[in-house]
């Protein structure tokens, strides 16, 4: 019998790549996104190319209460979900004092809390089964703060500490988590988040994302407890464990102002 993926944040960009790339290892997927039109073409051609089962789930995962939806409805098509890819996020740019509290309410609620009531829910279900993988995508953003986007950072270093910190506690019990820490990728995340004029990311080449997702898959498979893809990620967060704290603060803001 087939493995399952449940993927979120799966109609684009690095969730997409990974479900993809799990397909064609003969996995079957649980897509969610929040685009059902988006998410029924790529049931279509995935099921079609790679002979595998497809299920998808339009949710908006920003909102309250949604890991729940989700559970149950899994649960009531009589699935199981042996990788649980937590992808789906998104940033909010500006200066924490002038920025939308409900966008970043919304942000915090995916970023944060559902990641983390998926994570408990079917953290259960492996359990009780004997086994299971999970990957929390969080950033790079994780390691230092980040000024102009104050809580999108602090976010992923929750999503950070948290899946390190369980993953100790799962290191005898068959579960595996994995923290995936991308630096910036060509996604559609710049564009959505309003950082496509900062330093971070006008002129520079980003990384593909299936590049990314290829990485990621390749350690949740192998169990590895953090993942920061890319020589360039790893030397960056090298150096932030080396020069004082307010230095990585003012350089993390010089990156996130406009050019």
């Amino acid at each position: 019998m087939n493995k399952t993926a449940l993927v979120t944040g799966a109609s684009g960009g690095i969730g997409l790549d990974i479900a993809e790339l799990l397909a064609s290892d003969g996995v079957d997927l649980i897509l969610i996104a929040r685009n059902s039109d988006k998410l029924r073409e790529e049931q279509v051609r995935l099921s079609g190319k790679y002979n595998v089962s497809v299920n998808i789930i339009a949710a908006d995962l920003s909102q309250v209460e949604s890991a729940i939806t989700v559970h149950k409805e899994v649960h009531s098509r009589g699935l199981t979900v042996d990788y649980l890819i937590n992808n789906a996020a998104f940033g909010v740019y500006g200066e924490f004092s002038k920025t939308d509290w409900s966008a970043e309410a919304g942000m915090l609620n995916l970023n944060i809390v559902t990641l983390t009531h998926l994570t408990k829910l079917f953290l259960k279900d492996m359990l009780e089964r004997g086994g299971g993988k999970i990957m929390n995508v969080a950033s790079t953003a994780a390691f230092q703060p980040g000024p102009m986007m104050a809580l999108y950072y602090a976010s992923k270093a929750y999503v950070l500490s948290f899946s390190e910190a369980i993953g100790n506690e799962l290191k005898d019990k068959n579960v595996t988590v994995t923290a995936l820490c991308p630096g910036p990728t060509k996604t559609g995340f710049q564009s959505a988040a309003g950082i496509e004029e900062s330093r971070l990311v006008k002129g520079r080449k980003l990384p593909d994302s299936k590049e990314v997702a290829a990485y990621g898959v390749r350690a949740m498979m192998n169990g590895k407890a953090v993942a920061v893809p890319g020589l360039l990620n790893k030397f960056l967060v090298f150096c932030v464990r080396l020069f004082p704290r307010p230095v990585i603060i003012r350089v993390a803001r010089f990156v996130q102002d406009s050019r």
